[in-house]
């Protein structure tokens, strides 16, 4: 592996590990973002959060890597009916209209750049 793709990895990887602990230290704003139809929030924020934890570990490892990046993929792909429900209500952790407002919308792009970046790393 090239040394650019490694370190992109470990980035990768800290990210992800940073972002799963931050679901379980700071679950309210995760939870606020959440589409109100989906059953349970708080759990399915510890889920999530323990999935990126759990991820992000394994891409480390050589032996589980591209399994780990498939689910990264099946990760991003879960959580954007969050994400856009967040842009569409401006959803931020005290409700409607205290989000990031148009930066949700802009961040929306940037899950097509992210599962890019997790399926270069299903290939050798």
């Amino acid at each position: 592996m090239s040394r650019t793709k490694t370190v992109l990895l470990w980035v990768m990887a800290i990210a992800y590990i940073g972002q799963g602990c931050n679901h379980l230290v700071n679950p309210a704003f995760f939870v606020a973002i959440m589409p109100p139809d989906l059953p349970n929030p708080e759990w399915l924020n510890v889920l999530s959060g323990l999935a990126e934890i759990v991820l992000g570990v394994f891409l480390l490892e050589p032996r589980t890597r591209v399994y780990a990046a498939w689910g990264i993929i099946a990760l991003l792909v879960a959580v954007f009916p969050a994400n856009m429900y967040a842009a569409s209500a401006n959803m931020g952790p005290e409700g409607p209209g205290t989000g990031a407002g148009t930066l949700n919308y802009v961040r929306l792009p940037f899950q097509l750049v992210f599962i890019g970046w997790a399926w270069w790393y299903t290939r050798d």
